[in-house]
């Protein structure tokens, strides 16, 4: 079997912020006003509030730390033209999806009148992380194996605890928001690629969906690229986060990969076990804990997560070049992730501009 390149991608949505009321600002549009080079590595989303970038392929986290601060100032500097400032949450901690324009694109225009009011409503920020494997069956068992792991590096990632200006009691109302959509959250077995592609032609067939694009699994085969997307962390609000987050996908990617190769695998689990999971990661992040399938016991996530990265990973990360990037973990287990520090700041000041203006200060660290 060839080895995969197991490249890396990512992609981040940003919020674009007006620093004096500390709302969403609808804004796409003059970006996109600027010239044909910055176009290609910025893109509009849903609502005029916000903007996407994606990398160029990268073959280890720390070219992808590079592309990660270069975009993020790319799109800090377009938006200070106009005296604007960008954010990496999950969600807005106050804004409302009903004042949010829609980008005045087809594309977008045919999403609002398909799903309506649900696409009105999807004001939520993520993470996107492709990882390159080219055989497309490994593609396959690798998403497979990888969906039990998806709750520990979401749990990781949880950046929405605020909602129309509440304390959800969520770490990621993102998830939740989002799950509202068809054709999401964490997908069934795939026995073979055919059977993907039977999916996909299937519901193009009977209208149901224009492309594979609109399949918004939290992991997915890519249609396009030969690539196996991971599409179930809120956005990083700090860069090192963004880099653990696509290293430990990497990582694990690369352990099926050694597996298989040696004619082992991991044991599939019940997608009933796998949503509960999903939830308590949702739900309490970091704070809860997480089922040990094999065992049939609830665990600590912080134990479960080292458990992730010191029995399942650890093999390969040297293997990989990435242990400072994967055991950057440690350091989110020990301080806690974006929504407890927004949490946090809430707590201490009652003011969610406060945590706006902390969002605005953890985007930039390490780009300005």
């Amino acid at each position: 079997m060839k080895q995969p390149s197991f490249t890396i991608g990512v992609e981040e949505e940003y919020q674009i912020i007006d620093p004096v009321t500390r709302e969403l600002k609808s804004y796409i549009t003059e970006m996109l006003k600027a010239d044909s080079k910055i176009l290609r590595e910025i893109k509009p989303e849903l609502h005029q509030s916000m903007v996407e970038v994606g990398t160029a392929v990268c073959h280890t986290p720390a070219e992808a730390r590079s592309e990660i601060v270069r975009l993020r100032g790319l799109v800090m500097d377009l938006a200070a033209e106009n005296g604007l400032k960008i954010v990496a949450a999950g969600t807005h901690p106050f804004s409302k999806w009903m004042d949010q324009e829609i980008t005045p694109l087809d594309r977008y225009i045919g999403v609002r009148e398909d799903l309506q009011d649900l696409a009105q409503r999807l004001l939520i920020f993520g993470t996107h992380v492709h990882i390159g494997i080219e055989d497309r069956e490994l593609l396959i068992d690798t998403m497979n194996v990888c969906r039990y792991f998806l709750p520990h590096v979401l749990a990781l990632s949880t950046s929405s605890p605020f909602w129309f200006g509440r304390h959800t009691g969520l770490k990621s109302y993102r998830s939740v928001v989002f799950r509202n959509f068809p054709r999401t959250g964490i997908p069934r077995h795939l026995d073979s690629w055919t059977d993907f592609e039977t999916l996909v032609n299937v519901l193009v067939k009977t209208n149901s969906i224009p492309n594979a694009s609109k399949i918004w699994w939290d992991v997915r085969p890519s249609w396009s690229y030969p690539t196996l997307e991971f599409r179930i962390c809120d956005i990083c609000t700090k860069v090192d986060e963004a880099v653990c987050i696509a290293a430990i996908f990497q990582a694990i990617c690369f352990k099926v990969y050694k597996l298989r190769r040696d004619n082992l695998t991991f044991r599939h689990y019940s997608l009933h076990y796998l949503e509960e999971n999903k939830w308590r990661a949702i739900r309490y992040g970091l704070e809860g804990k997480l089922i040990d399938m094999g065992k049939q016991e609830e665990f600590p996530a912080r134990d479960m997560i080292r458990e992730l990265i010191e029995w399942f990973l650890d093999d390969v990360l040297d293997e990989l070049g990435t242990r400072t990037e994967v055991e950057y973990a440690y350091k989110i287990l020990n301080e806690g992730t974006s929504a407890d520090r927004q949490l946090a700041t809430w707590r201490e000041t009652g003011d969610l501009r406060a945590v706006v203006d902390q969002l605005i200060v953890e985007t930039a660290e390490g780009v300005r």
